[in-house]
C-alpha cells in the first residue's frame, strides 16, 4: 500500500492523505474526438452537467481535457485548447451548486499556455500525459504556478505512440523515465511533494504490457510520489472481453481498478464515477481497512 510518509496534498477544502484510501478522478473530456466519449460533453452546458453528475457520484477530482490523447489523435492549437477548457472551468467555479463550485479541478494538457490559463481560471492540478516533455516551458510554468503536477510515461506522441511498444525491461524502463521526469521537475522548481506519477496504461504499451503494469504498481513506490492509474474503458479491456464498444467496458474497468487498488494505486482516473466509487469503497475496505463507521451490517 501507499507509504504514509508521502506528504498530503491540501487543495481547496480537501486533504489528500495518500495511503488512507483511493482517490477518484472523474474524466471530463470537452473534445469532439476522445476514444470513449468524444463529442458528448464538448459544450459548456453538457460539460457542466457531466461535472455535476461526477460530483454527485462522489469523485474527488474533475479532470478537464480539451485535447484528445487517443491513439492517432492530432495536436490542436493552443488557442483552440484554451477555448475548449477555460470556459468550462469558469462555469464550474461560478456555479450556484456550492459542492460543484468548490471541486478540485485538474487540467489535462501538455501545453504550458493552457496550464497557465486553466490555473488562472480556477484549476488546481496540471495533469500532463507527456511528463513535461512536449512543451519545454511546462515544468517551469507549473513551478511558477505552485500547483501539483501529474507526470505520465509515454513514448512518442499520440499519433505514433503505438509504434513504440518494444521494451527490454518494461517496468524498469518506465521507472527510469518517471524517475528522470521527477528529477527534471524538481530541478525546474517543482516541489517533490507536489508531484504524482502515472505509468501510462494505454500509452505506448501493448495489451499484455498494460496488464503487467497493473501487476507491478508497487514497483513505482520507491519514487515516493502518489501513483495515478488510468485503466478506464481502455482497449486492453476490450481486447480481453472482445468488446469493441468503450462504454460497455464498465465491469472490465471495475476489475482493473480493483487490481490497481490491490497494488497500491493512490488515484484512479475513471469515466464511470458512481460505479467506480462503489468499487473503490469495497476494495479499500478489503485492502486498506477503510471500514464504514456503522458496523451493524446490512443483510
Amino acid at each position: 500500500m501507499a507509504a504514509a510518509t508521502i506528504p498530503s496534498w491540501i487543495l481547496r477544502d480537501r486533504a489528500f492523505h495518500w495511503g488512507d484510501r483511493t482517490y477518484v478522478m472523474g474524466v471530463l473530456n470537452v473534445t469532439p474526438d476522445s476514444f470513449s466519449d468524444g463529442g458528448q460533453f464538448n459544450t459548456v452546458e453538457t460539460a457542466v452537467l457531466q461535472a455535476k453528475n461526477l460530483t454527485a457520484a462522489g469523485v474527488d477530482i474533475l479532470d478537464i481535457g480539451g485535447q484528445s490523447t487517443r491513439p492517432g489523435a492530432g495536436q490542436i492549437s493552443l488557442e483552440d485548447e484554451i477555448r475548449r477548457v477555460v470556459p468550462v472551468i469558469e462555469a464550474i467555479r461560478t456555479h450556484d451548486n456550492e459542492k460543484l463550485a468548490s471541486m478540485v479541478l485538474s487540467v489535462d494538457t501538455t501545453q504550458a499556455g493552457v496550464a497557465r490559463a486553466a490555473v488562472r481560471a480556477g484549476a488546481d492540478i496540471v495533469n500532463d500525459i507527456s511528463g513535461g516533455t512536449f512543451d519545454a516551458a511546462m515544468l517551469s510554468t507549473v513551478a511558477d504556478l505552485g500547483v501539483p503536477v501529474i507526470l505520465m510515461h509515454i513514448r512518442g506522441v499520440p499519433e505514433t505512440m503505438q509504434q513504440h511498444t518494444h521494451y527490454e525491461d518494461l517496468i524498469g524502463e518506465i521507472y527510469q523515465v518517471l524517475e528522470r521526469q521527477v528529477q527534471t521537475a524538481v530541478a525546474a522548481g517543482v516541489s517533490h511533494s507536489q508531484i504524482a506519477i502515472d505509468p501510462g496504461i494505454g500509452f505506448a504499451k501493448s495489451y499484455p504490457q498494460n496488464l503487467e503494469i497493473l501487476r507491478q504498481i508497487s514497483a513505482f513506490r520507491p519514487l515516493h510520489c502518489p501513483i495515478l492509474i488510468g485503466p478506464s474503458r481502455k482497449s486492453f479491456i476490450g481486447w480481453i472481453l472482445q468488446q469493441p464498444e468503450a462504454k460497455a467496458r464498465v465491469w472490465g474497468t471495475a476489475a482493473a481498478c480493483c487490481a490497481a487498488i490491490a497494488g497500491g494505486a493512490d488515484i484512479l482516473r475513471v469515466h464511470d464515477g458512481k460505479e467506480m466509487m462503489d468499487v473503490c469503497r469495497v476494495a479499500d475496505a478489503i485492502w486498506r481497512n477503510t471500514l464504514p463507521t456503522d458496523n451493524t451490517g446490512a443483510r
